[in-house]
């Protein structure tokens, strides 16, 4: 049997269905079902239950998926291993982060790890926190850039920065007519308190994402339904929006730093609560970490530290 084969019955799966498995690894539906059944007929046992309206896996089905994924992590654990030994001249590395985040994150990391690595071939696959870490359990990602928390098992990270939450203000804004430097240090913003902004008009992130989740959680608690005027799926969209005199929202501290503008809204720190997230870069438990991964890694802390 071989490992293409492997990979055959994993997709199908994942899929549960042979057309969209067939589909995915770019194959005709008849190829794919000759390929499964002969590998059935080797077995001497059914895979996956075809009487019902969605494919599922027989027993045997489960303990062959859950052997062939150790089979193909040892391979791929292999090849790693020998790309080392290459000394990272040639190779493959996929980071997943989410759209936004690398519109921001990545003009500042790719060019100098390219520049380092000019043989290694990099995948971005984006996509929401959810998907990200379903990339990661699946082996398709290699590393992963989230906020935290992870919500799936088997994941490990290592925190990149933790970073606040700030409140962003037009720069015309009458709560900014007391602050004579509008060019705020982002390490000491003033502290503004809650009461003063609830009453405020504001453009918020659509809801499903993790800030909108804490800023409803942080309205709710206060017993304060916020004024919302606009909702968008793009926060560079809603720190531009602040900028032009549309309302406050709520950014973390990196967005402020990355998405520069000639004349930015004026950042405010939260007295209380103070409110923070951790982004992090996180891989799959037991996936072997490349020199060129930790390389990443290292050129990504390095891009945030010299953009504070």
């Amino acid at each position: 049997m071989y490992f293409r084969q492997l990979e055959y019955v994993l997709t199908v799966a994942e899929e549960r269905s042979f057309s969209k498995a067939a589909k995915k690894l770019f194959i005709a539906q008849p190829s794919l079902s000759q390929n499964i059944m002969s590998i059935e007929a080797q077995l001497g046992t059914q895979l996956f239950d075809r009487t019902t309206s969605r494919l599922e896996l027989t027993y045997a089905g489960e303990k062959f998926v859950q052997t062939a994924r150790n089979i193909l992590d040892l391979n791929d654990t292999l090849h790693r291993q020998i790309g080392d030994i290459a000394d990272c001249k040639k190779g493959r590395l996929t980071v997943g982060i989410s759209l936004i985040r690398g519109s921001l994150l990545l003009p500042a990391v790719l060019p100098l790890f390219h520049e380092r690595f000019p043989g290694i071939e990099l995948i971005l696959m984006e996509g929401s926190s959810r998907e990200l870490e379903e990339y990661t359990e699946k082996g398709v990602t290699d590393l992963i850039i989230l906020t935290l928390p992870i919500k799936k098992e088997g994941i490990s990270y290592e925190t990149l920065l933790t970073e606040e939450i700030l409140v962003a203000i037009p720069p015309d804004h009458p709560l900014c007519a007391k602050i004579s430097d509008k060019n705020i240090n982002l390490e000491n913003p003033p502290q503004i308190e809650f009461k003063d902004i609830a009453s405020e008009s504001f453009v918020l992130l659509k809801p499903g994402s993790r800030l909108r989740q804490t800023v409803t959680d942080l309205f709710k608690t206060a017993g304060i339904v916020p004024k919302i005027i606009c909702e968008a799926e793009n926060v560079v969209t809603l720190h531009r929006l602040v900028a032009a005199g549309m309302g406050l929202t709520f950014i973390g501290e990196s967005v402020a730093r990355f998405d520069r503008m000639e004349r930015p809204p004026v950042y405010f720190s939260l007295k209380e609560p103070h409110i923070t997230r951790c982004l992090a870069v996180a891989y799959r438990d037991g996936r072997y970490i490349t020199k060129v991964a930790r390389e990443f890694i290292a050129i990504l802390k390095e891009a945030l530290e010299y953009n504070k």
